[in-house]
């Protein structure tokens, strides 16, 4: 199963008035992973649209486990697993980079679709091969 880790900072505008991220955010956070990790296994999102293959959100769950404030550097790890034959798992452990401390995590699901007739789709070969990669 590949997965990615990076690290990003928490914008101001990214925080309200409780002095902590907004509950939103965390699934943004969720998309950055996901566009980061296609880009570090080799094969960037935009890639997939030119291979045929859109990944359109069917579900999404998130834990909020904890809090991050303005300019807090956080650390996701990304990691992507099959869910069934034509749809996708990517799961999402987001900590305070410095202490390991939890702040959100959880998932989202994503159905693999052609681009051509809209209809969904098995894991073309060169999706299987990405499953595989350590």
């Amino acid at each position: 199963m590949p997965s990615h880790t990076l690290q990003f900072r928490v914008r101001y505008s990214e925080t309200d008035q409780m002095q902590t991220f907004y509950n939103s955010r965390a699934l943004e956070w969720f998309e950055v992973g996901r566009t980061e990790l296609s880009r570090a296994v080799g094969v960037p999102y935009s890639e997939w649209e030119r291979r045929g293959l859109l990944m359109p959100l069917v579900e999404a769950r998130v834990f909020f486990r904890g809090r991050a404030g303005y300019d807090d550097l956080l650390e996701m790890r990304v990691t992507l697993k099959a869910e069934g034959r034509a749809r996708l798992l990517f799961e999402n452990h987001i900590v305070q980079a410095g202490t390991g401390a939890p702040v959100a995590d959880g998932y989202t699901v994503h159905a693999m679709v052609s681009l051509e007739t809209g209809r969904p789709v098995r894991a073309p070969d060169w999706v299987v091969e990405l499953l595989n990669k350590e």
